[in-house]
C-alpha cells in the first residue's frame, strides 16, 4: 500500500493550535495572535525540513518528523508537564518529587545540543529510542553521538509527549540526555500512576523499559 503523503504545513498548524489550546500563549505572556505570529515563520522551516528528509510521522512507532518546541523561558516546565497526558488518558503529567527544591532549574541543555538562543524552534527527525531499552544510559548517549544525532532536552521531551501522546507507552519510555545538572542523573519521562512522569535515573543504571530519545537536528530562525 502506498504511503500517504505527509503534509508538513498542516502538521505545523496542528501543533500551533495544540499549544494554543493548552495555554502556552498565556505562559509566555502573549495572546494567541501574538504567539501565532511568533512561531509562524517556523512553518516554512518545517515544510523545508520535511521535504529534505525521509522522516516519517509514525508516533506509534516512536518516530516523528518535527516538533514545535517552546523553551522554559517562555513556558515553565512546572506549567507544561501538567498539560501532558497519556494517549486516551485523563490524568495530568507531573514532575517527580525526586527533584529536590531548585534541582529542576539546574537541569539545563548541555553544550553539545547547540540549543538555539530562541524561545521557539523546531526539533527535526525525532526518535523515542526504544532500541536503547536495557542499555546503560551512558553507552546509549555515546552511540547517539557517534551517529551524529542529538539528545533531547527536558523541554523537547515534553514537546514530544504534548504533540504526540502515542509515543509514551509501557516498556517504551525515554530518557532525555540533552539536559543535565552536572551530576550522574539523566532526566526521563515514563508512566507512573497512569500518568506521564518527569523523573530521573542514574547514568550508569540500565532499565529495560527506558530508552534514549534523539533527533537529527534543530532549526531556528536566523
Amino acid at each position: 500500500m502506498p504511503r500517504t503523503a505527509f503534509d508538513a504545513g498542516a502538521e505545523f498548524d496542528r501543533q500551533v493550535r495544540n499549544l494554543t489550546d493548552l495555554g502556552y500563549p498565556a505562559f509566555s505572556g502573549l495572546g494567541p495572535e501574538r504567539f501565532a505570529a511568533l512561531v509562524a515563520p517556523l512553518r516554512d522551516c518545517a515544510v523545508a525540513a520535511s521535504a529534505a528528509s525521509d522522516s516519517r510521522c509514525e508516533p506509534e512507532s516512536g518516530r516523528v518528523p518535527f516538533l514545535l518546541v517552546v523553551t522554559r523561558n517562555a513556558a515553565p516546565i512546572e506549567e507544561t508537564m501538567p498539560r501532558t497526558t497519556l494517549h486516551g488518558g485523563r490524568l495530568p503529567g507531573f514532575v517527580d518529587r525526586s527533584f529536590e527544591p531548585g534541582a529542576l532549574e539546574r537541569f539545563v541543555a548541555t553544550e553539545e545540543t547547540g540549543l538555539p538562543g530562541q524561545d521557539a524552534y523546531l526539533l527535526c527527525d525525532v526518535e523515542r529510542g526504544e532500541e536503547f531499552c536495557g542499555a546503560v544510559p551512558n553507552d546509549a548517549m555515546n552511540v547517539i553521538a557517534e551517529r551524529d544525532r542529538t539528545l533531547l532536552t527536558i523541554e523537547e521531551g515534553i514537546a514530544l509527549l504534548t504533540h504526540f501522546p502515542q509515543v509514551l507507552v509501557k516498556n517504551k519510555c525515554f530518557s532525555l540526555g540533552g539536559s543535565r545538572s552536572g551530576d550522574r542523573r539523566v532526566p526521563a519521562i515514563w508512566i507512573s500512576q497512569k500518568a506521564p512522569k518527569l523523573g530521573w535515573c542514574w547514568a550508569g543504571n540500565p532499565h529495560t523499559w527506558l530508552g534514549m530519545a534523539s533527533a537529527g537536528t534543530r532549526r531556528a530562525l536566523s
